[in-house]
């Protein structure tokens, strides 16, 4: 597909990509200014996750949900992973580092997931390995913030730790038993990883003194934002881009989705944009850019019943999101995400997935 038969539909649909996810960053630190970390995201993903099954059910019935335990356990892991591991970390550490840097610290997921993928055996390629230690010397330039106390350690410390969660999940979730729906299994991630979270928050005593009439309305306004635009619109249009674009297209929002969030971070709240954030940043998704480049394979011939993507969609192709985003798909059934199958053609809900380490709001890069 060339640019010039790029449809306005596909632009329309990246662009809700390119600022809904890189501004939950920003959504997520405005949220953490009036709520404790882990309780809001936990609430940001039960209910996103339990909608999200609703919205399933409604559009395919009730058996598009169904799953053996094996399947179910998997997604549960997979969720905590991304959800609490992943996103709940970021949430953590966003109460003491820019949202913007964090956004940046997560652009390195992809690297990870290089270098995952090497331990188990496969062998990526000279151009990402190169981007591999781009994005290495890109997170150790991000880190002089933390290292001349500009910024909390602790807390970019917090956020490296969660891409090894999230890089470990979205590995993780192309090798065990998963949903053989793409978005059923999204939709127990989230209520899995939601709960998990929950979990974490009460433990930690973050309920001790909570009054929900402290919280601001600017608080609520950002958790909303997060369920609905987050972790739905912005996840059902990544899906049904993945069938209808390039996929060297699509898997441009892991270098964009970071700039996105600087720029917000900066803009709204006013974070300081110092050089070591303006140089590692760079560094970062330039080192995105080589993987991401070296990861595309030429399509494959299409047969008439599997031509949906004009370009294939290999495993490892698609960057993963990343913690700020909802578990993300990789790939995802010939059908449109949350639309009615044709008449002609019925979906079919246990269509194996297609995503090799990815999930609805986690691609191999930055957030749901």
């Amino acid at each position: 597909m060339t640019t010039a038969r790029i449809s306005g539909t596909v632009w329309a649909a990246l662009a809700i990509v390119y600022l809904v996810w890189g501004s939950t960053y920003l959504a997520i630190r405005i949220a953490v200014e009036t709520m404790p970390p882990f309780l809001s995201a936990g609430a940001r993903f039960v209910v996103a996750g339990l909608l999200l099954a609703a919205l399933l059910a409604w559009r395919h019935g009730p058996g598009v949900l169904k799953v053996t335990r094996a399947q179910l356990a998997s997604a549960a892991v997979v969720g905590v992973l991304l959800l609490l591991g992943g996103n709940g970390l970021v949430v953590l550490a966003e109460t003491s580092v820019p949202s913007g840097l964090a956004a940046l610290l997560v652009a390195g997921v992809p690297a990870w997931v290089v270098l995952l993928r090497t331990g188990f055996g496969e062998r990526p390629g000279p151009a990402a390995y190169a981007g591999v230690a781009l994005g290495l010397a890109g997170l150790a330039v991000l880190s002089l913030p933390g290292l001349s106390g500009d910024v909390r350690m602790g807390g970019v410390l917090t956020v490296v730790v969660a891409t090894l969660l999230w890089a470990t999940g979205s590995f993780s979730s192309s090798r065990i038993p998963m949903p053989r729906n793409a978005f059923a299994a999204s939709a127990y991630e989230m209520v899995a990883g939601g709960l998990g979270c929950a979990l974490v928050g009460l433990l930690r005593g973050e309920q001790s003194g909570l009054d929900l009439a402290d919280v601001s309305a600017r608080s609520w306004t950002a958790l909303a934002y997060l369920i609905v635009f987050g972790s739905l619109i912005a996840f059902t249009a990544y899906a049904w881009l993945l069938q209808s674009a390039p996929i060297s297209l699509v898997a441009t929002y892991a270098y964009v989705n970071p700039v996105v969030a600087v720029f917000l971070g900066w803009l709204v709240l006013d974070e300081a944009l110092t050089w070591p954030i303006a140089l590692g940043g760079a560094i970062v998704v330039a080192g995105v850019w080589l993987i991401v480049r070296a990861e595309r394979r030429p399509a494959p011939a299409a047969t008439p019943a599997t031509a949906v993507v004009p370009e294939a969609v290999a495993p490892a192709e698609v960057p993963t999101a990343g913690p700020g985003a909802a578990p993300a798909p990789a790939a995802v059934a010939p059908t449109a995400a949350l639309q009615p199958p044709a008449p002609a053609e019925p979906a079919d809900p246990e269509s194996p997935p297609l995503h090799g380490g990815q999930t609805p709001s986690r691609p191999s890069g930055p957030t749901v």
